[in-house]
């Protein structure tokens, strides 16, 4: 008889074929089933069924079997002794199991001699096709979101950057020109300092001059020698010693 048959959709062997074909009987079978029933439902659960006694086997009844898995089946073996008989049939329920399976997926492939066959064939082909194409479209997709979303990101931070560093170069070049020493307007002290030369102690007078001719104001800012200082703008410095302050001072931060 065959070992193995598809019940349910799902290939299985029975106690009852076990225990024939092991030379046990079926209740000591039964009973090692039941004992590591727990261990075999770790790869599916366990089936029992009932089948009616043949007439004259203890008086008639009813006789309970269960159904297992290849996984099940080659399990409960294991707990079984490891005989010349009981190693045979690990070997023959094996490839029973095996040549099932095989059969089953031959069952499920198209006749691709005959017309109808080939063609449930090609479409099967096709459709993998279509799917293999969709995945990698997908995956492309993610790529290229992925690669926009990293570079938007660089982006946005290059432009932080460059706002944050330009703030900054603003406020140095705010800070240089209170302290007197900036491109829009510089004290007497501040350029000679930078520029190395000496205007003597009536240097400013020209510049001065300058700003009263051409109503233009100078401002204070601090010295920490004189308190308060005139800090005389760029056209003024140019006109009467041309000097350039964005040159002298052009660099934000630079001091003097």
């Amino acid at each position: 008889m065959n070992l193995v048959t598809i019940k349910d959709g799902d290939a299985v062997t029975t106690s009852l074929a076990i225990a024939d074909g092991t030379q046990n009987d079926h209740a000591s079978v039964i009973a090692l089933v039941r004992r590591y029933v727990s261990d075999l439902e770790e790869f599916d659960l366990v089936r029992f069924e009932i089948r009616p006694r043949s007439a004259g086997q203890h008086g008639g009844g009813e006789t309970e079997f269960a159904l297992l898995t290849e996984p099940q089946a080659t399990l409960l073996l294991t707990f079984m002794r490891n005989t010349e008989i009981v190693r045979a049939f690990k070997k023959k329920l094996v490839r029973e199991f095996w040549e099932l399976v095989q059969e089953r997926n031959r069952a499920s492939q198209p006749d691709v001699t005959t017309q109808e066959g080939a063609l449930i064939a090609l479409q099967g082909a096709v459709e993998k096709q279509l799917a293999l194409i969709a995945e990698n479209r997908q995956i492309a997709q993610q790529r290229d979101e992925a690669v926009r979303t990293k570079a938007e990101i660089g982006t946005r931070r290059e432009a932080t950057a460059m706002a944050t560093a330009s703030a900054a170069v603003r406020k140095v070049m705010h800070l240089e020109n209170e302290l007197g020493r900036g491109c829009q307007h510089a004290t007497v002290t501040a350029v000679e300092r930078a520029a190395h030369r000496t205007f003597g102690g009536q240097g400013f007078r020209p510049l001065k001059n300058w700003c009263d001719s051409h109503g233009v104001s100078a401002p204070k800012v601090q010295d920490p020698r004189f308190g308060w200082v005139r800090s005389w703008p760029a056209a003024a410095w140019a006109a009467v010693y041309q000097i350039d302050l964005a040159d002298l001072f052009g660099a934000p931060g630079e001091t003097a």
